[in-house]
């Protein structure tokens, strides 16, 4: 059997190739839900809202051959040509031309429509959630995963973050001195991001011909976006957060936002039916510290993570490992593929 940690969109992928295959595996996952850094929230009347990864582009194939695989769609992201834009902290908001942009889309029904379709083709036993993994122990035969359970396998997959397993698993024997220097100075995607959405009964903004889209050179609130869905019957502004207000309460940077956005949008912000955020430096399985700080997509895609080893009994996925687009959801997808592939041809 082969035991994948990490029940992410890398993990999950590999799991949807081995089944086709007849080849049996066990998701073990940390988290009490599945998706990792893909997390769309649904507000009072259903709205989804990203609170993860959201957004693909036309070069990530891989990612838009998997939904077309799965028979889900995906719809171009709202951009306005003229934005709303704020240089400085007190400063006022003014209108900004910026142009027609390349193009963004977004999943049809929500990011995790893509995670649930995935795992909609698993049985229920495939995955087991609340099991953080501590130790991996490689016998001459076989492999222990130590977790709350211990699970037996002949090989296993590393699909969370790198430097989450160098720092967090132990193992045995130990993991070469190189790769796991490498893997503790991998960035990992979203780790230091706030996501922050608002939802809404009506789209306000575009009632009243203002631009959707914002943007601030300070904060509390960076960028901001038109995040209703596919049809038009729902309505969200969505965007991120400067991660410097990571350390305020959750009032604070709520009061903060909605100070700044209606300054921005005017008074009928207010009207807001949910106000949704995800401080990502203090979710406990994405985020581990650094001892120096780390540049975006450090070490993301290096060669180190797309070896195997102890016999090809262990093997490493996850965005970050990625030869294409390490770092975002291709990446995820592209990991996902290949770690398959190279699983399929070991045991057959």
């Amino acid at each position: 059997m082969i035991v994948i940690i990490g029940a992410g969109l890398s993990g999950l992928l590999t799991a949807f190739r081995l089944k086709k295959e007849g080849i049996p595996f066990k998701i073990v996952e940390a988290r009490n839900r599945i998706g990792g850094r893909i997390n769309t929230v649904l507000g009072t009347d259903e709205t989804p809202v990203e609170m993860g990864a959201t957004w693909l582009q036309n070069h990530h194939q891989n990612l838009i051959t998997l939904l077309h695989e799965l028979g889900l769609h995906a719809f171009e992201q709202f951009m306005d040509e003229t934005v709303l834009f704020q240089q400085q902290t007190n400063s006022p908001v003014q209108m900004m031309t910026i142009g027609k942009q390349s193009p963004s889309y977004r999943i049809a029904g929500g990011t995790l429509n893509l995670i649930n379709t995935l795992y909609q083709t698993l049985d229920s036993e495939d995955i087991v959630l609340n099991q953080r993994v501590t130790k991996i122990i490689f016998h001459e035969n076989s492999v222990q995963v130590i977790a709350d359970e211990t699970f037996e396998a002949s090989h296993v997959v590393l699909a969370i973050p790198p430097k989450l397993w160098a720092k967090r698993i132990l193992f045995e024997p130990n993991l070469p001195d190189d790769l796991i220097t490498i893997a503790e100075q991998t960035q990992t995607w979203m780790e230091d991001s706030i996501k922050v959405a608002l939802t809404f009964n009506q789209p306000f903004w575009q009632e009243e011909s203002l631009p959707a889209t914002f943007f601030s050179n300070a904060g509390p609130i960076t960028e901001f976006y038109d995040h209703s869905d596919v049809e038009r019957t729902k309505f969200a502004l969505c965007g991120f957060m400067n991660s410097s207000f990571k350390n305020l309460s959750f009032d604070e940077r709520k009061g903060l936002a909605l100070s700044q956005l209606k300054s921005a949008f005017g008074k009928r912000v207010e009207s807001f039916l949910d106000y949704e955020e995800c401080v990502w430096s203090q979710e406990q399985y994405t985020f581990e510290a650094d001892q120096n700080s780390l540049i975006p997509h450090q070490n993301n895609g290096n060669p180190v993570f797309r070896k195997t080893y102890f016999n090809n009994r262990l093997l490493i996925s996850g965005s970050e490992s990625a030869g294409k687009s390490p770092g975002y959801m291709e990446g995820a997808v592209d990991a996902g593929n290949k770690t398959a592939e190279k699983l399929i041809s070991i045991l057959k």
